[in-house]
This record gives C-alpha cells, structure tokens and sequence, in this order.
C-alpha cells in the first residue's frame, strides 16, 4: 500500500502582539486583525485582552462563535440563553456559538485582571440563525495526548488520535501545547485548513523552515496542500502554545460591530431587532 503524501507545513509569516490601553482598566492587541477574511479564514479576529471589572458593558452577538481561553485571572460569565453564569480559571474555554443571538458578558472577578484570548469563528451561511450554545471546557477536563516532554490538550478537534467531544459547526482544531526544553512534537492537520499558533510562554523552532517563536508572537501556518499535513516544533525551552486551524467557510463576510453576516441588509436587521427588543429569539 502506498504511503500518504503529508505536506510538512511552514510558517508563513511571524509578528508581535502589542496590547494598547485603551483605558485604565483595559489594554488589548490583535492576534488577528478584522478585515482578513479570506486570509484567516474561517477566523474574523483574535484579540489579546488584559482587563479588570467595568471594561465591557452587556452586549450581543450574531453569525458567529467566539472562544475564549483564560490566560490568567478569572472572567465570570453570564448570558442570556441559558440565564445562567460560571467561571473560567486559568487554562479554560468557553466555546459560544451565537448563532441567531445571544446578549452576554464576560467579568473578571472583583479586584482581578483577567488576561484572556478571544477568537471569532465565521458560521456558514446555513448556520448563521442556527440555536445559540454555550460549551465550557475545564483545561483540567480535556482529552490530552502526551508523549516524551509534550503534552497536548485537545480542545477542539483531534490530536494522533486522541479526540474532543466539543461541538463544531465548522471543522476546527484547537490545542494547547506544552513542552520541555529539547523536546520535540508535531500536530497533524487536513491540508486544506489555515491557521496560526500564538505563543504563551518560551522560545520554539516551528515548522519546516525551522522558524524561531517566542512568547507574545503570532506565527500565520503555511499552505498544507490537498491532503495531509503537519506541523513541527521543537522547544529551545520550557514552551506553551495555542494552535488554531479549521477549514475556511469561503463566504462573503460582513461586519459591523459584534455581527458578522453575509450581506448589508442582514447587518441592518440584527441592529434593528436588536434595538426594538426583538433580536432574542
């Protein structure tokens, strides 16, 4: 039997977060600018949050599903499907899928500084109005793949077999990756998804051209090709990262504030509906 062809992925293109205050409770860099659509696709945007108590007000989403890792500190959350709040420590997610809407907000606990990353997926069009849900993913819950000094846990997606039971409406793997100094480790990925790794803590080479990583940079994943593929690290040190990948959605997006729809007119009927009370379903 003939092997599969796997594509060994590069990274394309490297930077650095820098998180701006905004205002004395409240500092935040993009992981990824808006506006990037096909780039990143299915991703909108991540945003790197620093923020205490008071620095967002209640506020709604439509057409999309947001992810929320605690980096440090604590978020207490609250939304309006459900009617009911938590927490989220250090190392957990909320995956939220917003569907056709939902009116939330996300706390840190008094006196905390929350720090936190915040991805938006896009929902395909079929998706768009499809029933709000919420996921919470303790980091202590999640499936986990170990081998010799890595440690993956599998947030959404898979990971040399060891799979999430998370929900997805479109396809996307989610790991966090921890690793020690020397050790060496790769995650596998259909070729067609895109992606990006964003680096917490260390120093690491990535990819097949051997890219050198460190903390607070955001590393965009190569092309995969059409079949398998995969992406290697080797830690220099004590490492920690997130990898995101999921396969693209290839719609027209439009976004105006916290809707992300497919034209103008759906835009201007979730402001109005969310204006005259009737945005909840």
């Amino acid at each position: 039997m003939q092997n599969k062809k796997i594509t060994k992925r590069e990274i394309a293109s490297i930077r650095k977060v820098k998180l701006q205050e905004h205002s004395p409770i409240h500092a935040a860099g993009p992981v990824i600018e808006p506006g990037n659509w096909e780039k990143y696709d299915p991703f909108l945007l991540m945003m790197e949050d620093k923020f205490q108590k008071g620095a967002f007000d209640v506020h709604p989403h439509r057409g999309i599903e947001t992810v929320t890792y605690v980096i440090e500190g604590a978020i207490e959350h609250y939304d309006s499907h459900s009617g009911e709040g938590g927490v989220l420590g250090p190392g957990d997610v909320q995956w939220m899928t917003a569907g056709s809407g939902v009116v939330h907000n996300e706390v840190p606990s008094e006196g905390i500084t929350a720090h936190s990353l915040q991805l938006w997926i896009n929902l395909p069009r079929e998706k768009k109005m499809t029933a709000p849900r919420y996921q919470n993913l303790k980091g202590s819950e999640v499936p986990v793949r170990e081998e010799e000094g890595a440690v993956f846990k599998v947030f959404s997606g898979s990971s040399k077999g060891v799979v999430s039971p998370t929900l997805n409406h479109v396809p996307v793997t989610m790991v966090e990756v921890r690793m020690e100094k020397g050790a060496e480790a790769s995650q596998e990925l259909p070729g067609s998804y895109k992606g990006f790794i964003y680096i917490i803590e260390g120093i690491g080479i990535f990819g097949e051209n051997e890219v050198q990583g460190a903390n607070g940079q955001v590393l965009e994943l190569g092309d995969g090709g059409n079949a398998e593929s995969e992406i290697a690290v080797k830690a220099e040190g004590p490492l920690r990262f997130l990898l995101y990948a999921g396969e693209p959605v290839k719609e027209q997006v439009v976004a105006r504030g916290p809707f992300v729809m497919n034209t103008e007119e759906e835009i201007r009927t979730a402001y109005k509906e969310y204006m005259n009370g009737t945005f909840l379903k």
